[in-house]
């Protein structure tokens, strides 16, 4: 990974893509630093997505509430996005599969709490629509990542498709991920091809579950604490930032805005 500083001319990038926990926040919470980065970068016009996967009833806040364009959930079951007084909803998965879905989850996230001691259900389970999330080290006693690891191959084990991202593991029936929908979400709400996105937006992230984008994007960033996961992540960033988390954030920011 090199350092950020090696990102050059950014001022050419039109817009940041980024994770949320541990990225944009830090040790769970949205510092003012991150939140005022956010609010430079959308006041210079450059357009900002969340993409987390963080529950749906997280989501229809931040796109409602957060200077941002749209943002996408779940590890990519779903965009939203709020424009003239609406919130407009896109899932991978229609109604009837999701309702379907989520008995058959349920029994899953059963099944691993009771061969997994110490972890629990995430604490946002009740406002998810797609997925399971199991927590390792949020609001339980952190576990290390040799057991998230085992939950993620319990999951695998009952055909679900399993990400460790830094406080939960998640497991979900499809085949999408976060850049499935973001790139279909770039496609149809702001119509920009994926070699454009590629070349002309950055991501930042900080685990595992955003190595997909960590791989497409040309300016791909990893904030301090991403160095938790070096072993872990199939494909690395390709720049660093100096500071952890929403300080890293920070930094990532003032430098896309020639920030001294």
């Amino acid at each position: 990974m090199n350092p950020l500083s090696e990102l050059h001319d950014p001022g050419r990038i039109r817009g940041l893509l980024f994770d949320i926990d541990e990225t944009l926040t830090t040790g769970g919470k949205l510092t003012a630093e991150a939140y005022g980065a956010m609010e430079r970068l959308k006041h210079a016009g450059k357009l900002l997505v969340p993409v987390t996967g963080r529950p749906a009833g997280w989501c229809d806040h931040i796109a409602r509430m957060w200077p941002v364009d749209a943002v996408v959930g779940e590890n990519g079951a779903f965009y939203f996005f709020f424009n003239q007084g609406k919130l407009h909803r896109k899932f991978h998965e229609p109604d009837g599969a999701r309702a379907r879905n989520r008995s058959r989850l349920q029994a899953i996230g059963r099944q691993i709490l009771s061969q997994v001691p110490g972890c629990a259900l995430a604490s946002d389970q009740p406002y998810r629509e797609t997925d399971l999330a199991i927590d390792y080290c949020e609001d339980v006693p952190p576990l290390p990542l040799a057991t998230a690891g085992r939950i993620a191959a319990l999951m695998r084990t009952a055909g679900l498709n399993a990400k460790i991202s830094s406080i939960h593991v998640n497991g979900w029936f499809g085949g999408y991920d976060k850049l499935a929908m973001t790139q279909q979400l770039f496609a149809e709400v702001f119509k920009c091809a994926p070699e454009i996105l590629r070349r002309e937006f950055a991501f930042a992230g900080d685990s595992p579950n955003d190595a997909p984008m960590f791989s497409f994007f040309a300016n791909s960033v990893g904030v301090a604490n991403v160095s938790r996961f070096a072993a872990h992540i199939e494909t690395p960033p390709k720049y660093v930032t100096r500071g952890a988390a929403g300080a890293g954030f920070a930094e990532l920011a003032a430098h896309l805005l020639g920030e001294r």
